[in-house]
């Protein structure tokens, strides 16, 4: 069985059974469907006889779908559903909204989920007993702030008594312990940078490797030993780079690929002190030298609101000349928690062979620099963070090299939201933009997402205005490119089509590209480029 459409892309909750470790129950899932909005894809529409698929995509703002849990036992035949709420009904306050993160405790004797109320400011890791139905908190998490991570990191230990919880409490993600009853062991970290995932568990040992970012860098990944009593955390790598590692399996060597934007991967055999032991392998640059490549250059800004450090990343041609003025694209995502800076070795963006510099760059949607940092975010999506992509263009005016007056951007998804949106919001920067399968009113996108990042609509419709673009649509100055897909069952084609109209009704000039039969996808990239050549370095009008 699957599980609904909106729990395997928000909740990566795509299955609907699971079985007990002894194969004598399986869990399962209702969902009541009835009162849920439907939304109907077409599909074949390129043959003689199109289809349609439905599917329950609730909106912001729109009904839920309730959800139980329920357990049949083979042997006696029963059916068993559980006490997910505590007794109470299905309602949106309750925690016991979402249910999902299903699996059995290692003996089979519970079945372990998590639990969220519709808000998404609190979340609880529960064990439910598959005999009786009765349910107990294990974790509960809250962060009235904005919202609770809903997939926290977890590894149980071989023992079966204890199990490592990550949690973003301190306002830093950290790990924990707690044995299976809800008691908090110890902290096992006290960071106020972020923990990234467990590399390895030693429970002979009693220690835990795992990779962090660095205090200084947020993007240089670092190796960390610690002792599972929370004792003796001890970083083993070069805050200098950043590091992928692969532990041996005694524990007393790990194999270290360290690099940084601009230096390229070399690989090392490390022992457990963190002693380079042997020299494996270094990148071979002939062929990037030879081809003229440009390394990516690193630059930082601060955010509109003048607090925040924030950084972009720099592509150059092979052929590029400082005294020569180039266009420039902005290449973006732009979704909370993700991040466009990285400490990879980077080859130059293909783009830049057509004669354009392009650039990444973070705003305060920025991933891996703690809780806090995304809160600002909170109830503003299309706000905040475009606003800092804008100040990070103007962070290069000053070279000379930099044509200002000829700004693309693009992207896909939220990357198409990030397009349009600074297209119309800051046209005093961008001048031209492709926006692909672009979501253009949050209450248009399905309410596990878009609540848990913008809040009840009840609490944020100013928030909601104000990130429509259709409220911009009469404002456009530039040169703009729609791109939708008609079988797209993610960001639907309403998106698109709602700023067409809006767009239309203002009287505005602009161009849209339509993928039939073509779901959540882009453009042709080569027509996207003929557009950008013919709006930032012709200039055809």
């Amino acid at each position: 069985g699957i599980a609904t459409w909106v729990y395997g892309e928000e909740l990566g909750q795509r299955t609907a059974m699971w079985w007990s470790p002894d194969s004598k129950k399986i869990a399962f899932y209702r969902f009541e469907e009835k009162a849920a909005k439907k939304y109907y894809v077409l599909y074949n529409q390129l043959n003689l006889q199109d289809s349609v698929e439905i599917e329950a995509y609730p909106k912001v703002g729109a009904t839920n779908l309730p959800v139980d849990i329920l357990v049949f036992d083979l042997s006696t035949k029963r059916t068993v559903t559980l006490d997910v709420r505590d007794g109470k009904p299905y309602s949106d306050n309750e925690v016991g909204t979402y249910l999902y993160g299903i699996d059995w405790s290692p003996s089979g004797a519970e079945l372990l989920f998590h639990r969220t109320n519709r808000k998404q400011d609190v979340m609880e890791y529960a064990a439910a007993d598959p005999v009786t139905g009765k349910t107990r908190t294990v974790v509960r998490e809250e962060w009235k702030a904005s919202y609770v991570k809903n997939t926290p990191e977890l590894y149980v230990l071989k023992d079966g008594k204890r199990f490592i919880w990550a949690s973003e409490r301190s306002g830093f993600n950290n790990y924990y312990v707690y044995d299976w009853s809800g008691k908090l062991i110890t902290a096992l970290t006290r960071h106020a940078f972020e923990v990234s995932r467990i590399v390895k568990v030693d429970e002979k040992e009693g220690v835990v490797y795992y990779l962090a970012r660095s205090s200084d860098n947020h993007m240089k990944m670092q190796l960390h030993r610690v002792k599972l009593d929370g004792t003796k955390d001890v970083r083993l790598t070069d805050p200098a780079y950043n590091h992928s590692v692969t532990i041996s399996p005694t524990g007393k060597y790990f194999v270290d690929v360290a690099q940084t934007h601009d230096i390229a991967p070399f690989t090392n055999l490390v022992d457990s002190k963190g002693k380079i032991v042997f020299e494996l392998a270094k990148s071979d640059l002939t062929k990037f030298n030879s081809l003229g490549l440009k390394k990516v250059e690193v630059f930082t800004f601060t955010s509109a609101d003048g607090k925040t450090q924030l950084h972009g990343m720099l592509h150059f041609p092979s052929n590029f000349d400082p005294n020569k003025k180039y266009p420039l694209i902005l290449s973006n995502y732009g979704g909370p928690a993700t991040n466009a800076f990285r400490e990879t070795f980077t080859t130059p963006d293909v783009l830049t062979e057509y004669g354009f510099l392009v650039a990444n760059i973070d705003g305060r949607n920025v991933g891996g620099r703690g809780k806090k940092m995304l809160d600002v975010l909170y109830g503003n999506l299309g706000i905040v963070e475009m606003d800092d992509f804008a100040e990070g263009i103007k962070s290069l005016y000053t070279r000379a090299y930099f044509d200002k007056t000829k700004v693309g951007v693009y992207g896909t998804s939220y990357g198409g939201t990030t397009a349009a949106t600074s297209l119309l919001r800051h046209p005093e920067v961008f001048h031209v933009a492709v926006a692909n399968s672009a979501v253009t009113d949050w209450r248009n996108y399905d309410n596990i997402y878009t609540e848990r990042f913008m809040n009840l609509i009840e609490n944020n419709k100013a928030g909601y205005d104000a990130s429509s673009l259709m409220t911009y649509a009469p404002t456009l100055k530039g040169k703009l490119m729609i791109y939708y897909g008609t079988s797209d069952n993610n960001v639907h084609p309403s998106n698109s089509l709602q700023l067409i109209n809006a767009l239309q009704k203002a009287g505005k000039s602009f161009e849209v590209q339509v993928g039939a039969d073509r779901g959540h996808t882009a453009m042709d990239r080569d027509r996207m480029m003929e557009f950008f050549i013919e709006h930032l370095v012709l200039n055809k009008e």
